[in-house]
């Protein structure tokens, strides 16, 4: 099963002591999608469990949101969030 990235966005901040990053999105980001964080010192493959804009739940973040996901890692500013889309039409 091949895999492809879609940039989505990139982290303005990481709170450490509560492990959330906030996102500033450029694409949709939903809950569930598998994202990547990349960076020169970070690679963290996770699913997004929950996500919050201005304190309030949500399902789906827009462009031009800041975001803020738990991650598993510790992640850093700068690094870029990538969705992983699965291509399920590789199989014969």
């Amino acid at each position: 099963m091949n895999e492809e990235y879609q940039y989505v966005g990139v982290v303005t901040h990481y709170f450490d002591r509560i492990s959330v990053a906030v996102i500033q999105l450029e694409g949709e980001l939903f809950v569930d999608d598998r994202v990547l964080i990349y960076g020169p010192r970070t690679e963290l493959e996770q699913q997004v469990r929950s996500m919050e804009l201005e304190h309030q739940k949500i399902d789906r973040g827009a462009p031009g949101e800041d975001i803020a996901i738990k991650v598993d890692e510790p992640v850093r500013d700068g690094d870029e969030v990538y969705v992983i889309l699965e291509d399920e039409d590789e199989e014969y």
